[in-house]
């Protein structure tokens, strides 16, 4: 299998020398191409350091990570930008839209950047918009739109360039109980029939189960890891939450 993301032995560390916080404490794990990966853990477990610093927004203390071989850690400048612009796709919480643009012109941006030609792009955002699920929000701006569709037209506009790594945060965190299903089922159509591959931080066991492995953290470092396999999903969830109930998390948390 293709190696999409390889980190080794991630180190960390915030404050000084009499006041040292490791957040990532050796972390070492890869993701192949395909792979929909979970990261959970408690609100300071490390888990969104550790997005942070895969995302390029943070700098390691030390050691490496490798997105599609190249050795992330060691961009600057340009390249680290262009590496960004190219390689990876994000999707936030929060959903990060340009409120003075319609979704369709949301989407298309980061193509328009690349020197795309007007009728590519339109071909991909309509490809894009039909796989999603938006194709009737295109016209609408922001404010005209619901948690759902906002956080599908991010979405749409983190895999318009067709990175190799789609990297999402929290994404079901802002969206209701219908809105956050509909999302994942895109998730998991994305990465079965698309082979995205999505590494997404999580606190909520539910949305951990559309993944094919979870891998946990605490104190900043792996403390289990669950592979899907040939289970249901509510077989997944299952599992999930004994891991959770392991790390001493309160489950209502988890849910």
């Amino acid at each position: 299998m293709e190696s999409i993301l390889k980190i080794e032995s991630v180190e960390k560390y915030y404050g000084s020398r009499s006041s040292l916080t490791k957040a990532i404490n050796n972390i070492s794990f890869e993701a192949y191409k395909g792979e929909f990966v979970a990261i959970m853990g408690a609100s300071g477990s490390g888990k969104t350091t550790l997005l942070n610093c895969i995302s390029t927004i943070d700098r390691v203390t030390s050691c490496h990570i490798f997105v599609v071989g190249e050795d992330i850690t060691k961009l600057k400048g340009n390249n680290l930008n262009k590496f960004r612009r190219e390689e990876l796709g994000f999707i936030f919480q929060d959903f990060n839209l340009l409120d003075t643009l319609t979704a369709y012109e949301n989407i298309a941006l980061a193509l328009s950047i690349q020197n795309v030609s007007a009728s590519e792009i339109a071909r991909r955002v309509d490809k894009v918009a039909k796989e999603l699920d938006i194709k009737d929000a295109l016209k609408k701006y922001p404010y005209q739109m619901s948690g759902g569709q906002k956080q599908r037209v991010a979405s749409a506009r983190a895999i318009i360039t067709n990175p190799k790594l789609v990297l999402a945060d929290e994404p079901t965190g802002a969206l209701d109980s219908k809105s956050a299903k509909m999302l994942l089922e895109r998730f998991d159509y994305l990465n079965k029939e698309l082979e995205a591959t999505i590494l997404m931080v999580t606190h909520d066991a539910f949305t951990a189960s559309y993944a094919t492995r979870v891998i946990f953290i605490k104190d900043g470092k792996i403390f289990n890891e669950l592979h899907r396999g040939d289970d249901s999903r509510k077989e997944f969830f299952d599992k999930i939450i004994d891991v959770v109930t392991l790390l001493g998390g309160d489950l209502n948390d988890a849910l």
